[in-house]
């Protein structure tokens, strides 16, 4: 099969997929730094592991919400943040316009760490729309993901070389070649945006910036398997 991406489909399409099938997948994001790494890290790799996961299973997979919740990088330039209301207003609107046309079964495909609140949007939903199923995957670490993160490096972290895939790299830009020291998270819990900016320098929160494609390479390969597993199995 091919991809459905709901940007390469038209509405007569999702019309006559929804007479078979009402499974959709919705990947979640964020625009924050991310040191030498694209600012939009967290929505690339959801939308791309959501589409190489559902692309053998012909589940549409909608363009990801590229905005979260990530005030403390603020003091980055080129992060944005929502507020939780927003983020969770946001969210119950875009579940409300899935669940209105067909769609009753939703994963939700997250990709950054501050968007945990969706998980309680998904399940407030379901209280008020009991024929409709919205399950949350944090697909970065998920166990079979984040278990190949360990083996490979213990140390690994925000920004940091568990995050560096080819497909969300700077052109022209090369990272340090040596690892970075750990954060003092003691520290680093409770300052403002511009204290959290001075603590963590560059953005990375610890380790190298750089492992080989190969591991990265078998990291993205569970992380795909996982969150298709996700979109096959488990509902109700």
């Amino acid at each position: 099969m091919v991809c459905m991406r709901i940007a390469e489909m038209n509405w007569m399409q999702v019309e006559e997929y929804l007479r078979r099938d009402d499974r959709a997948v919705m990947p979640l994001g964020s625009t924050e730094q991310h040191a030498y790494l694209s600012l939009a890290t967290d929505a690339i790799l959801a939308q791309r592991v959501a589409e190489e996961a559902a692309e053998p299973l012909g589940v549409p997979v909608f363009p990801v919400l590229s905005y979260g919740i990530t005030p403390s990088f603020a003091a980055y330039p080129g992060s944005v943040s929502l507020s939780l209301g927003t983020y969770a207003a946001l969210l119950r609107e875009i579940l409300d316009g899935l669940a209105g046309s067909g769609f009753r079964r939703i994963l939700l495909v997250n990709g950054h760490g501050g968007n945990a609140p969706a998980g309680t949007v998904a399940a407030e939903f379901m209280a008020a729309h009991p024929k409709v199923q919205v399950r949350i995957h944090h697909w970065w670490n998920a166990p079979r993901t984040f278990a190949a993160v360990q083996r490979i490096d213990p140390v690994a972290s925000h920004a940091s070389w568990m995050e560096n895939f080819p497909w969300n790299r700077v052109a022209g830009v090369t990272p340090p070649a040596e690892a970075k020291e750990p954060v003092d998270m003691d520290r680093l819990r409770g300052q403002d945006p511009a204290g959290v900016r001075e603590l963590l320098g560059d953005g990375n929160y610890a380790g190298r910036y750089v492992r080989d494609d190969r591991e990265m390479l078998e990291i993205w390969s569970d992380g795909v398997r996982e969150t298709r597993a996700q979109i096959e199995a488990g509902w109700r």
